[in-house]
């Protein structure tokens, strides 16, 4: 083989584009994680409790807030009987829930793993359905959500509980991206997946 020939083919095998890992499989792993895709949330009722800071109970002069919503995939929440509109919490409950994975606008792409709190994930970045695009990573020995990086702040996943054959992280902890300090508590104290929407709910 002639030094030329020789230097065309080594040109082309490292200037080739890389293959992408077909995202498919890895999304079907985290949905199985959890009980499989039937048993993702639709229409729900959640108590939670939430505060400012990373500990279950809230620092000296912080309030625990408490409140009870009704929520129907993928974009109506109601707390009482008013619906919150526009706020992006609710992208974030569409995130834990994994609904998003089934959502038929999501793009959905292999990104870098990533090592958080000594666990390696496998990375998955979602967007056309959500915006800006999300990057969930998931634990690779449970195939479980471990931290979804969004906006300004990441949040870690923990605590890992049952309802009706669903699994999902009932503890949140938010922390700002730019100096990874913790800064937002969230808990989830009941589920109910509900059939359909409760009396006196109207959507908009």
């Amino acid at each position: 083989m002639s030094r030329l020939l020789f230097a065309i083919l080594c040109f082309l095998a490292t200037s080739a584009p890389a293959q992408t890992t077909d995202p498919g499989p890895f999304v079907e792993k985290a949905l199985a994680a959890v009980g499989g895709r039937d048993k993702l949330l639709k229409i729900f009722r959640m108590e939670e409790i939430f505060h400012f800071g990373n500990a279950p109970e809230p620092a000296e002069g912080k309030k625990r807030s408490t409140r009870v919503s009704v929520i129907e995939q993928p974009s109506l929440w109601w707390i009482g009987t008013k619906e919150r509109a526009v706020e992006p919490a609710k992208d974030d409950v569409r995130a834990w829930s994994l609904d998003l994975l089934v959502d038929p606008k999501s793009v959905i792409e292999m990104i870098p793993d990533l090592t958080d709190e000594g666990r390696v994930c496998f990375g998955l970045q979602i967007s056309g359905s959500v915006d800006p695009a999300m990057k969930c990573y998931f634990d690779k020995e449970t195939n479980r959500l471990k931290r979804l990086d969004w906006r300004a702040d990441f949040y870690r996943f923990s605590d890992w509980r049952e309802h009706d054959g669903l699994h999902y992280a009932a503890k949140t902890i938010i922390l700002k991206r730019k100096d990874d300090s913790p800064w937002f508590y969230h808990e989830i104290l009941s589920l109910e997946r509900l059939a359909k929407l409760p009396d006196g709910l109207a959507r908009p």
